[in-house]
């Protein structure tokens, strides 16, 4: 088969599929993750139960990105998953049996004839997410410094591990002042402001450490005129923390104004910080191991996976909007009466 696309523009468009993958997982994902680690902070049932009615309807359609993002680098670029999943097997298959776990304790808690066993999966839903979050946080740690074993690179990854985890109770903090009313929203409010600080501060250390990581990486950073076209990206990351200091130090607002603009920054950073990452590695889907065009399958195979990317990304977005769109507004009970 010839492929319909020039074969060296096929790695770069399934770099960008898979990274738009990756970034979708970690800013739907992260919110749901979130809300379980702030399950135990939530000290009414009811509360709880509405903190979980909240992701009732987006929390399955989230992890589909993982499963996307997954199955395009071991069809697109085999080369690099098994170098990837050689170096972080064991947190991998921790994410994955945390994820099961979570989910099982979604499921089973609604259906929990007892206070006292719904109690118990609320314990399984935050630790299947408290697991999961810190295995994608030191995952990216041992990404970010190339895999490198020595002990400041795991100390790097233990801290990347519980950055992420406090990222994502921000995000889902903010979730809840947008989808929450009352004594909740307040509460909530209360995590996020908690949580800011820590956030800006992995943020920060997190960018210190990636140019150090490789000569390449600085390089890309901070030669002319790249360090003039880069400046926008720490400056409007900073602004975006400005902005929620601000908004969340004056929240909440009278008759709910503005109670979707937390979450909105929130996922601004997210991106920022991605796009941050996506700059010091590209073109590299192994740091400094194996570029995209090393990596990847034949072109003829691409072009046939490509075609198959193409007909599946739209249905999962377009269900991801639906959702959205259905279930948008202030959270409501979840039943599955």
């Amino acid at each position: 088969m010839t492929p319909f696309l020039p074969p060296e523009y096929l790695p770069v468009i399934f770099g960008a599929l898979m990274a738009i993958s990756v970034l979708a997982y970690v800013v739907l994902d992260g919110f749901d993750l979130g809300v379980g680690l702030l399950l135990p902070a939530a000290p009414e049932q009811a509360d709880r139960d509405r903190m979980v009615a909240s992701i009732g309807p987006f929390w399955d359609a989230n992890e589909t990105w993982l499963v996307l993002g997954i199955g395009l680098l071991l069809v697109a670029f085999p080369a690099a998953h098994g170098v990837v999943l050689t170096a972080l097997y064991l947190p991998v298959a921790l994410m994955l049996m945390a994820l099961s776990v979570r989910g099982v304790a979604f499921e089973f808690r609604v259906k929990a004839p007892t206070p006292r066993q719904k109690r118990m999966w609320d314990r399984a839903f935050f630790g299947g997410s408290l697991v999961a979050s810190l295995s994608q946080g030191w995952m990216l740690g041992r990404y970010i410094l190339g895999f490198d074993g020595g002990a400041v690179a795991l100390l790097f990854a233990a801290m990347c591990a519980a950055g992420l985890a406090i990222c994502y109770a921000f995000i889902a903090s903010t979730w809840l002042v947008w989808r929450m009313e009352g004594d909740l929203q307040r509460r909530a409010i209360g995590w996020a402001r908690r949580a800011l600080p820590a956030v800006a501060l992995g943020i920060l250390l997190v960018s210190l450490a990636t140019p150090y990581a490789s000569p390449r990486i600085f390089e890309r950073w901070f030669s002319l005129p790249n360090l003039v076209l880069l400046a926008p990206l720490p400056l409007c990351t900073l602004g975006l923390v400005v902005l929620l200091r601000s908004i969340l130090r004056h929240m909440p607002y009278a008759n709910d104004a503005l109670a979707g603009l937390p979450f909105a920054s929130a996922v601004g950073l997210f991106v920022l910080s991605f796009i941050g990452l996506a700059w010091s590695f590209f073109p590299y889907v192994v740091p400094d191991q194996l570029t995209l065009w090393q990596a990847a399958s034949a072109p003829e195979s691409l072009s046939i996976i490509l075609a198959g990317a193409l007909a599946v990304l739209p249905v999962i977005a377009a269900y991801t909007v639906l959702a959205w769109t259905v279930f948008g507004g202030k959270s409501r009970d979840l039943h599955y009466d």
